[in-house]
């Protein structure tokens, strides 16, 4: 009885192992026909990049290139405007110190005048009037 059972678990044993060997062979199958309909889509793909019909993204569209334009003239533009703008405002401190030596307080002013005003002034004072003639486009 012993070498009965044992060629009915020897059968058994086989027909699993060949049920597992055509599931195998199934999963190879789909597996191969997934590779061989990707290898065709990579294909076209490159076909497509070698013929030259994927060009929409190396050439601009000539509605970004129209805003551009706008848009560099806009900045060109004021750009323009904050050259010719002037601060025409000083503090009263600064007023003050041009009044004391006659200077006009919205006249273009030349360095030598503005350190004859700012004779009796510390360094750091001199800089900071200085700094904010600068910025009011006065120092010439």
């Amino acid at each position: 009885m012993d070498q009965e059972t044992s060629t009915s678990d020897i059968s058994t044993l086989a027909q699993s192992l060949a049920q597992a060997t055509q599931s195998l062979a199934t999963a190879l199958s789909n597996l191969d026909s997934q590779f061989a309909s990707l290898h065709a889509k990579i294909d076209r793909i490159v076909a497509a990049v070698d013929d030259g019909e994927l060009q929409a993204s190396s050439q601009p569209n000539s509605g970004l290139h129209l805003k551009l334009a706008e848009l560099e003239k806009a900045n060109h533009e004021l750009k323009a405007q904050t050259a010719t703008a002037r601060r025409k405002t000083l503090s009263p401190m600064v007023t003050a110190l041009l009044a004391k030596e006659g200077v006009e307080g919205d006249a273009l002013i030349e360095t030598p005048i503005v350190e004859k005003a700012l004779a009796g002034l510390s360094i750091e004072q001199r800089i900071a009037v200085k700094a904010e003639l600068a910025r009011a486009g006065i120092l010439a």
